[in-house]
């Protein structure tokens, strides 16, 4: 998924970050089976599944994988398009900081639970594939269990991450 863009309404950019959840995982909304709030994971793949983390911030995974349960979260992309929307919903103006984490990315694509369930490839989305530069890999942000799972994957020297990768 790294260099693919995904835009709402026009609205978007390049995914530079992303974090892998499998039913498998300790860390997964999915490890303890289907329920109200993560039905969605358990779908078709390539549907969006939006949680709100903290009760604060709406997050947006695509899940993915041929066994039920699994998403990859969108941590971060590179703004490129509807800068000035993306500008006005987060009351920044730094293209660094309009996309750069999970809750940033939403807020600035104005992606909500109203979003959850629908299909990643139709309107209001659009998802295309795109080259990434050198990946990335380390360890998931933000979680408690699987911490030392090397699930994150970003592109290499973008100024657009949520936070930097530790050194290889």
């Amino acid at each position: 998924m790294i260099g693919w863009t995904i835009t709402m309404d026009g609205v978007g950019g390049r995914i530079v970050e992303t974090e892998a959840y499998h039913f498998i995982d300790p860390a997964s909304h999915s490890f303890s089976g289907p329920t109200a709030r993560n039905a969605v994971m358990f779908g078709p793949p390539g549907v969006i599944y939006v949680y709100r983390s903290y009760g604060i911030h709406w997050c947006m995974n695509l899940v993915c994988g041929e066994a039920p349960g699994s998403a990859v979260l969108l941590r971060a992309i590179e703004p490129t398009q509807g800068l000035d929307l993306m500008i006005a919903r987060r009351g920044a103006d730094d293209p660094r900081l309009l996309c750069s984490g999970p809750g940033r990315l939403c807020q600035a694509m104005g992606v909500t639970h109203a979003q959850n369930g629908l299909k990643a490839t139709q309107p209001p989305f659009e998802l295309t594939p795109g080259p990434a530069g050198a990946i990335a890999i380390g360890p998931r942000i933000g979680i408690t269990k699987a911490i030392d799972v090397p699930w994150r994957f970003g592109e290499r020297g973008s100024r657009f991450l949520s936070r930097p990768f530790p050194k290889p």
